[in-house]
């Protein structure tokens, strides 16, 4: 008896684990890049264009943040602002250099993920990078988790960038309370 109620917990910690470890989900939108969703509390992306917005109120999602500046190649963000008001989601627009991050830019993206009304949240720049580092910063300081965690899952959502993770890094080390 000991032995089989010993394999039965092997077997639901395994479960467990894999479960921890497949949070992450990414999938194939049209009009998305780099579709990578935590559960139903947020998704991660790279563009979108204005098409995709109204799937992305489909999809549940009460808010889009987007961070890309609107003098990067391909970003529309009037028209996305224009069919985020169309599709009744609200938008949300805080532009971030990837190359020379700003502590406001962090500050307010925190201030936006806590208002109420806008979780989930659809979060997304040109290739994930940005959004993946706002979220693990959203994770260790709103959430509670540990660097480790929240850096091990922005890496599934898409964070590959040296610089942002190190700036991400740094915002939560001297925001920590």
């Amino acid at each position: 008896m000991k032995r089989i109620l010993s394999m039965f917990a092997m077997v639901t910690m395994g479960v467990a684990i894999a479960a921890a470890q497949s949070a992450v989900q990414k999938s194939t939108v049209p009009g998305i890049t780099n579709f990578a969703q935590v559960q139903t509390t947020v998704a991660c992306a790279g563009a979108v264009t204005p098409s995709s917005v109204a799937g992305i109120k489909k999809m549940g999602f009460a808010s889009i943040i987007n961070l890309r500046l609107a003098s990067e190649p391909g970003a529309d963000i009037e028209g996305e602002a224009a069919a985020a008001k169309a599709a009744g989601i609200n938008f949300v627009h805080i532009p971030m250099n990837s190359n020379a991050p700003e502590t406001a830019s962090a500050d307010r993206f925190i201030k936006t993920i806590t208002e109420a009304g806008n979780e989930p949240a659809f979060i997304h720049c040109a290739s994930g990078n940005r959004a993946a580092a706002m979220w693990m910063i959203k994770r260790a300081l709103i959430d509670k988790w540990d660097t480790d965690k929240a850096s091990e899952e922005a890496a599934q959502l898409g964070l590959t960038n040296p610089q942002m993770k190190a700036f991400a890094l740094d915002y939560i080390q001297s925001h920590k309370k």
